[in-house]
């Protein structure tokens, strides 16, 4: 039997740490494993292959991705608001989040003081319980509702800010999203979309994962190195995971490009900044490693390791926004705003 491919990886806060809230408890049929029949039923059919992802992944999602809620992922998520959207007009009233996930981006977005109150919506029902669940935790005012990003379920200029994290890249019809953002905002209200891959920084991405992956588990084969190595079960469950991914991944983006489709859609004031260079070659390998191995294998002192290396590399990254093409790095962010009426 040929060793199962990994996982390509999420975009989303795949840094080291730990998570602040416990694992949620999800019903048992969402957290069963999709089978090889419902994906291969699921290719031609990207949002089920979301749902049936997503489902998957959504009891496990903030262990798996190191997401947490305390200062570590509120500082990132300020950042990267900031980076392309700076401070004015915070703090915004309320705040729809469209792809939430376990609500990483909104919920960490709020504790940072940039919207009072929040909407979390998701196409997997299993993410949008994780993320009312975690809100719950941190005592936000939030509510959720499973919704498709291209027909969001809300009233013409209901929300002032609308944000999302590695989703775009998911949407079948990314400029029908736009739309629907710039639908439910408010006439001056503000849209900020973070962590969605460049065309070139997603094919350095996978290449290092897949060269991670192989060197891993072909190294744990080796005498000595028994106890580094996951079961057979669970490698094949990271196998069908990355058939999913490959299904549910449907774009990266040219920073020109992704400006261009905002404007399409109805947006000013649209700014485009990508990040991520020499952070991205460490941290995707990094990430890949540590799927690797059993749960827990590494310890602590990786975990600082790999969140220290990868702030270190951002750092020397954003110098060399100066100086390197913006479609090399890996993140592009893109902010926007409804015209006034």
């Amino acid at each position: 039997m040929s060793e199962p491919e990994g996982p390509q990886g999420e975009r989303g806060a795949a840094r080291a740490g730990r998570p602040a809230l416990a694992p949620a408890v999800l019903s048992e049929k969402r957290t069963e494993r999709a089978s090889w029949e419902e994906i291969e039923a699921a290719r031609d059919d990207p949002k089920q292959a979301n749902i049936l992802y997503h489902d998957w992944e959504a009891g496990s999602y903030d262990e798996k991705w190191s997401i947490s809620y305390d200062e570590r992922c509120v500082t990132y998520a300020r950042e990267r608001f900031e980076l392309v959207a700076g401070t004015e007009g915070r703090p915004y009233g309320r705040a729809l989040e469209i792809g939430s996930g376990t609500g990483f981006f909104l919920l960490n977005l709020m504790q940072a003081g940039v919207a009072k109150t929040g909407v979390v919506t998701d196409i997997s029902p299993g993410m949008v319980e994780v993320a009312l669940r975690n809100a719950a935790g941190l005592g936000l005012d939030v509510e959720g509702r499973v919704a498709d990003a291209e027909t969001i379920p809300y009233p013409d200029a209901s929300v002032d800010l609308v944000v999302g994290h590695a989703v775009l890249h998911h949407l079948p019809d990314v400029e029908q999203a736009m739309r629907e953002v710039l639908r439910v905002l408010k006439p001056g209200g503000r849209f900020v979309f973070a962590g969605e891959p460049t065309r070139y920084g997603d094919v350095i991405a996978r290449r290092l994962s897949r060269l991670t992956w192989w060197a891993a588990t072909r190294a744990t084969r080796l005498p000595g190195l028994g106890s580094w190595r996951r079961p057979r079960q669970e490698l094949d469950e990271s196998s069908r995971a990355a058939a999913l991914e490959w299904v549910v991944d449907l774009h990266t983006f040219a920073p020109a490009a992704l400006r261009r489709v905002a404007i399409a859609a109805g947006a000013v004031d649209v700014e485009v900044r990508t990040e991520e260079l020499t952070a991205a070659w460490f941290g995707w390998p990094v990430r890949t490693f540590e799927a690797a191995v059993p749960p827990g294998k590494l310890g602590w002192n990786w975990a600082t390791f790999a969140y220290r290396g990868w702030s270190r590399l951002s750092a020397l990254d954003r110098r060399l926004t100066r100086v390197v093409p913006a479609g090399l790095f890996y993140n592009a962010l893109v902010t926007g705003v409804r015209p006034p009426d």
